[in-house]
């Protein structure tokens, strides 16, 4: 979910989805919903060959029963280039067709006065060659309407001074890139199964930080994250004053947490018995580690680094800035 939320917080990501949405709007639902292409007028020329072939055989056909040579005429010129070519090949196979009334209908058509056409087919009313016009102008209305539109929601993200201003959840993600983790095995201990950092920024208001636990194998053992529990005061940031930090085993049936609390919220009493019903409640200091057990998973939480927001609200009592480094062991079988 962080992964994704970083991503829509990206004005190119979100910009390329706008395009990718309007094309197919205007291509499938337009196009070929609302007001699909039309032919109209065709003329047999504009048939496939083995359609001008049927058609000519029913001409055929049609001058044996009526005799109407001047119209066999006009229905054989239909075909354009196509025709003597056609009438060739059915000669030579008339198929359900007399032999005598194929030549028949070869000598009155080469007898005809007006040889086959040779101009371009007839093209297609005018309201039908707008047709694409009015679909391709539309679909361009629709990108640039969702391109306004995604425009204006980063416009309340984004603070321009010359470049653009990062979103807490892009500082959140870089503070995590430039921090180091702990090398348990350069210092003498069992490196853990896996590890991982979670960091908040203040205005993050849909922190939640997920990660998937895998042995080394690939085996999903379980899941581990930090989360948003309680905020203080209000305004249009949630100020958290404490997060929950948990852990899932796929052999346990519950899943374990223990509440991260700002020193004002840990020594507040309704506020520390409110979150004792959420978890174990942990005081959060620089450095401070706490663990988290389940019947086959154990995982250390560190404080990596940490910080309080100033204002009119009580002093340490919410967080401007949290980095949480999550370590986790298999206990031995």
């Amino acid at each position: 979910m962080n992964k994704i939320r970083e991503l829509l917080n990206n004005p190119l990501v979100t910009g390329i989805a706008g395009l990718v949405v309007g094309a197919l709007f205007g291509l499938v639902i337009l196009g070929w919903w609302l007001w699909p292409v039309k032919w109209t007028d065709a003329t047999p020329a504009e048939l496939s060959s083995d359609w001008q072939e049927q058609y000519l055989r029913l001409t055929i056909q049609a001058f044996g029963a009526s005799g109407d040579a001047t119209q066999a005429q006009k229905n054989f010129e239909a075909l354009g280039t196509a025709g003597p070519e056609l009438l060739q090949k059915i000669s030579q196979s008339p198929q359900n067709l007399s032999s005598d009334l194929v030549a028949s209908f070869s000598s009155m058509v080469a007898a005809g006065a007006t040889p086959p056409p040779t101009e371009e087919p007839k093209p297609v009313s005018g309201s039908s060659r707008l047709i694409p016009y009015l679909i391709g102008g539309i679909c361009l209305v629709v990108v640039i309407i969702i391109a306004l539109a995604a425009a204006l929601l980063l416009r309340g993200r984004y603070v321009r001074s010359g470049s653009a201003e990062a979103t807490p959840a892009q500082m959140a993600m870089e503070a995590r890139r430039q921090t180091g983790m702990t090398d348990y095995a350069a210092e003498g201990s069992e490196p853990p199964v896996a590890q991982f950092m979670a960091s908040y920024k203040i205005g993050d208001d849909l922190f939640d930080d997920s990660f998937s636990i895998d042995s080394p194998s690939g085996e999903f053992l379980g899941e581990c994250g930090v989360g948003i529990s309680e905020t203080i005061g209000v305004g249009e940031q949630k100020k958290v004053t404490a997060f929950e930090v948990w852990l899932f085993d796929k052999n346990d049936i519950q899943t374990v947490t223990k509440v991260l609390m700002s020193t004002h919220a840990f020594q507040d009493g309704a506020i520390r018995q409110r979150l004792e019903a959420k978890g174990e409640p942990v005081q959060a200091e620089p450095g401070a580690e706490f663990v988290l057990e389940t019947q086959t998973l154990q995982m250390v939480a560190r404080v990596v680094d940490m910080g309080y927001g100033e204002g009119a609200m009580p002093p340490q009592s919410y967080f401007d800035h949290l980095l949480l480094e999550l370590a986790v062991w298999q206990k031995p079988a």
